[in-house]
């Protein structure tokens, strides 16, 4: 066939393509007034993640399952659109690595609006101006946000679903390497380019603020400064990317939460959060943690806080895997309240693909 044959065969298909995303997008509008109906979410992050594990199954190539993933994330994020606007809060300012995290969850066709702190973002979702949330809970080299972990502690909302995100820094600045005199940026992102810094930076003073966006806007406006951010914030702040990939550690990814309303049904393949309260005296953390391993529950993570109401007593928060209404799921909680002042379920949701997984 001659190119422009080959040109003629690829506008016939993409003519079919367009016809079956329409009525595919008829189809879930229908649903969603189902849903809508009976007070259902309309966004369900384990409906979503079958469909992923279903459309890669089914392909056959050449496109690769990352690329299928990529397109009906956004096939999904248009036909939610015309079920419902939705808006998702997320940390700012505008181009946050939480930002970028809550776009690569719910694709372009939702309404994203920055908040100042993350206390913000509980806030919102709590008094129902956002649909969802999106803030984050840890880092694979830094460990936990204790501001997330503190408000969830004192807001009564859900986590509906977990990202998980490759973080890559780049060395953003409107200057030369030469004329760098300072460096801005969220204490943890300075902290995880510690080293890079000490070899390719060792004069200039490093200073921490609230977000690496904040750290892009400065670097804009200061003579001889840089920030440390996401390389998409260079172009929406107008600085020069100088270096890229400047993280100590190449695998440091970060886990965010999406906070929500509801509760996820189960899927199978499903983590649950869960936040108690123990008694201070000898042995009560051992004998809150002795019934998941009673009723051979695997936890993924154990993060313990300050309470905030009592001094020197801890809370703990459990992610474990399973669902809240899987059985023995549910009988370990029941034991865990026996020995417990508070338990609380945070949220039961799909686990998460890690990169590259």
């Amino acid at each position: 066939m001659s190119v422009d044959e080959l040109r003629r065969k690829v506008d016939a298909l993409d003519k079919e393509i367009v016809r079956i995303l329409n009525e595919r997008a008829r189809v879930t509008h229908e649903i969603g007034k189902i849903k809508t109906a009976a007070n259902g979410p309309i966004y369900v992050p384990g409906r979503e993640e079958e469909v992923y594990r279903r459309v890669c199954e089914l392909n056959e190539g050449p496109l690769r399952d990352d690329s299928i993933r990529a397109v009906y994330r956004e096939i999904m994020s248009g036909c939610r659109r015309t079920e419902l606007d939705l808006h998702v809060c997320f940390l700012g300012p505008e181009a946050t690595f939480t930002e970028f995290a809550a776009r690569e969850q719910f694709g372009s066709s939702m309404e994203y609006y920055p908040a100042r702190s993350i206390a913000r973002v509980f806030v919102e979702v709590d008094r129902g101006e956002a649909d969802y949330g999106v803030v984050p809970v840890e880092n694979s080299t830094e460990g936990s946000v204790s501001d997330t972990l503190d408000m969830l502690m004192e807001y009564d909302v859900k986590i509906s679903a977990e990202i998980f995100m490759e973080i890559h820094h780049a060395l953003l600045a409107q200057c030369t390497m030469e004329e760098i005199k300072v460096v801005y940026s969220k204490p943890e992102a300075l902290a995880q380019c510690r080293s890079w810094l000490t070899v390719h930076l060792p004069e200039a003073d490093l200073k921490p603020v609230a977000s690496t966006a904040q750290a892009a806007i400065i670097a804009s406006k200061e003579e001889g400064a840089a920030a440390i951010a996401h390389k998409m914030a260079g172009r929406v702040y107008g600085l020069n990317i100088l270096h890229s990939s400047i993280e100590d550690l190449a695998k440091n990814v970060t886990r965010f939460l999406v906070l929500g309303g509801h509760i996820a049904g189960a899927t199978g393949t499903d983590k649950t959060s869960v936040f108690f309260a123990i008694p201070h005296r000898a042995g009560a953390l051992y004998d809150a943690l002795v019934p998941f391993k009673e009723h051979n529950i695997n936890l993924a993570n154990i993060m313990p806080r300050p309470s905030r109401k009592h001094p020197w007593e801890y809370c703990f928060f459990v992610d474990l895997f399973g669902h809240r209404d899987d059985e023995n799921v549910r009988k370990a909680l029941d034991d865990l309240r026996e020995n417990s002042i508070t338990v609380r379920v945070l949220g039961s949701y799909p686990a998460a693909r890690m990169p590259g997984g």
